[in-house]
């Protein structure tokens, strides 16, 4: 699913929808540039969940984990680590978390899990372009999930 996004408004919708059509597990795999949009998707899909107070960027903290419907959201930014082994010691391997939210994953190659869903963000423009991937069967019926809804027909590219 490719979709254009022409303002941050644009972006919270579908962080929105996400969350509305939302699996009881998933790991969500946020690709793109600095600047790209990853961290208002993440935020507009945690505060879509009922997230209550501030959303932290976790940029220098690495996780950050808020209590959502069915468990924990991790969301992780994993720009600041060298390699992968330094995440073993954030204690990610516990069944807590129900949703993954990992920005810069390809830095965690190898001690993350795979993705169900990978959006690749990229500027465009004034907006931006998201490109929705599914990794899983899980992945794939979050896709035809957010398609029935309706709700983002504008937004997708021809």
């Amino acid at each position: 699913m490719h979709l254009v996004l022409p303002d941050s408004e644009s972006t919270e919708a579908l962080g929105r929808a996400l969350a509305a059509t939302r699996p009881p597990r998933a790991v969500v795999h946020l690709h793109g540039d600095l600047g790209a949009g990853k961290s208002t998707l993440a935020r507009a899909l945690l505060r879509a969940l009922g997230v209550q107070g501030p959303i932290r960027s976790p940029t220098y903290t690495l996780v950050e984990r808020y209590p959502v419907p069915g468990g924990e959201a991790w969301h992780l930014d994993l720009y600041r680590i060298g390699h992968a082994g330094e995440l073993d010691f954030l204690g990610l391997d516990g069944d807590e978390a129900t949703l993954w939210l990992v920005e810069w994953p390809e830095r965690g190659a190898g001690a993350l899990p795979p993705a169900d869903l990978r959006i690749e963000l990229a500027q465009e423009g004034m907006g931006r372009r998201a490109g929705l991937l599914a990794g899983s069967e899980t992945g794939r019926e979050w896709l035809a999930a957010l398609a029935e809804t309706g709700g983002l027909r504008p937004l997708v590219a021809g």
